[in-house]
């Protein structure tokens, strides 16, 4: 499984700088173009989950202890299972969407469309397994029938949510700026709880971060299973994430597209890392209050990251509300409910799902080489139509 993950991640990131370099002035503009800010945080909030806010806190002691990890910091660590080589994959994948595959067409052949929505479908259900078994670490000893009552109500808010494309722009913009106050607020915390933390704290840790980027080649493959895991998992995101972001592209070029799903997201997960750094190294206890905070934003982040999804694979299966009419949210409510069922009384895993998405992958490849003069055609198409694109900009 490490070689198959290793040499797939490679591929993947190589693609990502071959078409940067090689195609870095073509206009991609998708069917709903917004501004660059919308955008960003459509990604954010749809590329992670309440890992992002909650996960950090428990994985930084087991990176400290690992020998595995030892030749970095554990920030540095954090940063890298989250990072920009991760976002490169969901840029590809955006890249392919936008400017690719309205020419080529690979994913309406039958097979890959059905595997692929399965795969679409299962990833969403295990973002809102992996919310019911984290939980409990984060608000303590609940009896289990409150768990999945906080699920099913997840759950049906999704669903409404991947109904409404505004209330979900809506939602992904406020979650974001709720995610800028909570590390806002998690620093002056940390300064009332320890004392002596300030700016100057964060901006020590997030020089730790230098580190991650002089080993960088250290997270192209498996450092140890759990980084395994994560490489996986995040395959298994990485086509749908950035098909469903296609659709916002406000008419940048490549170059800027990249940096807009790349070194943007980084920023703040850079930051929130290097401030939740300060509670790992000072050992201060999350208050009660603030940890509720993270909580409330974390399940933000949960429904953000499953309506889209819905949203997705609705569209491309023709499940859609206009479709189906009132059928369309029991039909999503269930299947989703049924398979985060799966994942917790089955051994259903995500790895499963990941290699599937790997197999994905390696047809678009092989199709594309068959397809090579369609390929040409497409950018060849994008680039003429660039002159009559205007980027949306901050509208």
């Amino acid at each position: 499984m490490s070689y198959i993950i290793s040499t797939a991640y490679l591929a993947v990131l190589i693609s990502a700088v071959f078409v940067i370099l090689r195609w870095s002035n073509v206009r991609c503009c998708g069917q709903t173009p917004v501004g660059t800010f919308t955008f960003v945080a459509l990604l954010f909030t749809a590329g992670l989950d309440m890992g992002l806010v909650m996960l950090p806190l428990t994985e930084f002691p087991v990176y400290a202890a690992d020998e595995a990890y030892r030749f970095t910091n554990p920030l540095a660590v954090e940063f890298g299972m989250w990072g920009p080589l991760v976002w490169m994959m969901y840029f590809l994948s955006a890249f392919y969407f936008v400017v690719l595959e309205p020419r080529l067409q690979i994913f309406e052949i039958a097979i890959v469309k059905w595997v692929y929505n399965l795969t679409v479908i299962a990833t969403c259900a295990f973002t809102c397994y992996l919310f019911l078994t984290a939980l409990p670490s984060y608000i303590g000893d609940v009896p289990a029938s409150a768990l999945w009552a906080i699920v099913l109500c997840v759950i049906a808010v999704s669903v409404y949510s991947s109904g409404s494309v505004n209330f979900m722009k809506w939602l992904a913009v406020s979650s974001t700026w709720m995610f800028v106050a909570l590390a806002v607020v998690a620093v002056p915390a940390a300064a009332y709880y320890s004392g002596g933390v300030g700016a100057g704290s964060v901006a020590s840790n997030l020089g730790l971060l230098s580190d991650y980027f002089a080993n960088l080649h250290r997270f192209v493959s498996p450092i140890t299973a759990y980084h395994e895991f994560y490489l996986f998992w995040w395959f298994s995101w990485s086509i749908m994430i950035g098909q469903f972001v296609s659709m916002f592209v406000g008419g940048l070029r490549t170059w800027r597209l990249a940096g807009a799903m790349i070194l943007l997201p980084s920023i703040p997960l850079a930051v929130w890392f290097a401030v939740l750094y300060i509670y790992f190294e000072r050992q201060i206890t999350i208050p009660g209050w603030l940890n509720w905070f993270m909580v409330t934003v974390g399940i933000v982040f949960v429904v953000n990251s499953l309506d889209s999804l819905i949203r997705l694979y609705g569209l491309n299966l023709g499940w859609t509300k206009t479709r189906l009419g009132p059928a369309y949210y029991p039909l999503h409510f269930f299947l989703q409910l049924g398979l985060v069922m799966a994942y917790q009384f089955t051994p259903f895993r995500i790895e499963w799902v990941g290699v599937v998405v790997i197999g994905i992958y390696a047809a678009v490849y092989a199709l594309m080489l068959r397809r090579r003069a369609l390929v040409r055609a497409a950018v060849t198409e994008a680039r003429g139509t660039a002159g009559n694109l205007v980027p949306v900009g901050s509208r």
